[in-house]
């Protein structure tokens, strides 16, 4: 049975204008993200993978092609407040308690106090950091901050999840254990999750279908849905399996780095 489809891009493309010229960001971007998947953009520097998220958070417009979110516009979505969005700094708010950061978009939403604190209790075991809830972020490591972070995207339960490159500036061992329990949350929540990286273990461990874009400007070079079960310890990574996927996302990221305009 086909799963609907949350996301879907027909021929995007966007361009920015700039004092030296047009910047063209993304061109001709087709592609359909079902419900459930987890679904990793990696490529270079620049490549407009973050630029695709920031369109479907209606943070950028699209100059031509079309984009929708559940059938909606993405302005549309954003009012129906369709999708949580997990930057790459956990930007908590220093002097609220982590509880309070969780609480800030339900009390924008008007949810009552009990309704917010039913809620933090439960993304805060989710992403197990229950007990923490009257700690400030100064006092968290950058690993619980990040945690925090994704807390507060899931607090009002938006079906779908835009990440960042929420791992990137930790370090190894920590992202390790974060991307080992995001895949546990992902099961537990079934959320469709929207992914940026540019690491390729990163990306072939956590995804269900992992896209690979071209340098500037940015196009989708190839689309590899994941063979791997969806429980994958670490020492999957080490798995011929895994290997396999790794050296296609390498060998897309190899050819379009050759592609000239």
């Amino acid at each position: 049975m086909n799963k609907p489809i949350v996301v879907s891009a027909k021929n995007l493309g966007l361009t920015f204008p700039t004092g030296d010229g047009d910047v063209i960001a993304l061109s001709d971007v087709n592609l359909d993200i079902a419900k459930g998947e987890f679904v990793s953009f990696i490529g270079p520097s620049g490549c407009g993978k973050t630029t695709f998220l920031r369109t479907i958070a209606d943070l950028e417009q699209p100059t031509s092609g079309t984009l929708t979110i559940n059938g909606l516009t993405p302005a549309e979505a954003r009012q129906n407040r369709a999708y949580g969005y997990v930057f790459q700094a956990p930007a908590l708010y220093p002097w609220r308690t982590i509880a309070k950061n969780i609480a800030l978009p339900l009390e924008i939403m008007g949810h009552s106090a009990a309704q917010q604190s039913e809620r933090i209790a439960r993304t805060m075991e989710l992403v197990n950091l229950a007990g923490f809830e009257q700690k400030y972020p100064w006092q968290l490591s950058g690993g619980m901050q990040q945690r925090a972070s994704i807390a507060r995207a899931l607090a009002f339960d938006a079906d779908l999840l835009l990440m960042d490159e929420p791992f990137g500036a930790l370090d190894e061992i920590v992202r390790d254990h974060l991307n080992s329990e995001l895949l546990k949350l992902w099961a537990r929540t079934q959320k469709t999750i929207c992914f940026v990286t540019h690491s390729i273990p990163e990306a072939v461990y956590l995804s269900t279908k992992i896209v690979v874009m071209s340098p500037r400007p940015g196009r989708v070079i190839d689309v590899i849905d994941s063979p791997l079960p969806h429980e994958r310890p670490l020492d999957i990574r080490e798995t011929p399996e895994f290997l396999a996927i790794a050296h296609r996302v390498r060998e897309g990221l190899r050819a379009g780095h050759s592609y000239e305009e």
